[in-house]
């Protein structure tokens, strides 16, 4: 599995530095944002180093597959109210016109009651 030595979430996947996880396997990492947007806010990471949503490719398919089928779930779990009347954001932030600030494919999981700080 191919890692950044210099990508902040590279060393949390490593658990080089702490985070509060979600959730962890071997290929994905779930942890809380470090500055939330809402009542429920974390990250989605795949433990491989792919830059950016733009470095995706067809071999990537079935963790990225695996990814957003745990997000329903963990949304939940983490305090987001079920559909309809509940719910959550996707996000992922790409490139620098994206607002990517950092150079790890992630996506924010965000939700919880309104009003949100931001979005």
């Amino acid at each position: 599995m191919s890692q950044d030595p210099n990508c902040i979430f590279c060393k949390i996947a490593e658990g080089k530095i702490p985070s509060r996880k979600v959730y962890e396997d071997d290929e994905i990492l779930a942890f809380h944002d470090i500055q939330p947007w809402a009542p429920v806010h974390f990250l989605l990471i795949p433990k491989q180093h792919i830059t950016s949503f733009a470095h995706v490719e067809e071999s990537h398919a079935p963790l990225l597959g695996k990814m957003m089928s745990l997000v329903p779930r963990l949304a939940q779990q983490e305090g987001c109210r079920p559909y309809p009347e509940g719910g959550f954001r996707l996000v992922c932030n790409t490139g620098d016109d994206g607002g990517q600030e950092v150079r790890h494919l992630h996506f924010h999981v965000i939700g919880g009651p309104r009003p949100w700080r931001k979005g």
